[in-house]
């Protein structure tokens, strides 16, 4: 179940690159969703250059910390619990951050992911599951 865990740990972590690759424009994750643009925190100080540009580099860190911790919990490192801990936080943030203030399209502005990550941080932080011996 561990190698599992740390599968899905990791696939997490590449759904975060392909939200980078959507947010550079380098392709399209689903036709006519426009995330982040419109972001109800940065819309009326930042342009949508910028707005790309912050969640672009936000969400590398949370793609590649995401695939740092299925690494750790491959080879049964101890570090991999405060990095998905630090991670499921910045993650959540970034699409709550970045969101665009209506409830349409949820699903394509992050929500999934922020169940997710929810279910991440109960998991790891009060269940302490999974139990990986170091």
């Amino acid at each position: 179940m561990t190698i599992v865990f740390g599968i899905f740990i990791a696939l997490h972590g590449a759904v975060h690159l392909l939200y980078f690759g959507h947010t550079a424009r380098y392709f399209e994750l689903k036709p006519g969703l426009t995330w982040p643009d419109g972001s109800w925190v940065f819309s009326n100080w930042l342009g949508q250059g910028g707005i790309r540009f912050l969640a672009s580099i936000l969400l590398v860190l949370a793609g590649f910390g995401y695939i740092a911790s299925g690494i750790g919990i491959f080879v049964n490192q101890a570090w991999w619990r405060p990095v998905i801990i630090s991670v499921a936080i910045l993650s959540s943030l970034i699409f709550i951050i970045f969101w665009n203030g209506r409830m349409q399209n949820l699903d394509g502005q992050g929500m999934i992911g922020v169940l997710i990550n929810l279910w991440l941080l109960v998991m790891v932080i009060f269940v302490h599951w999974p139990k990986i011996s170091t």
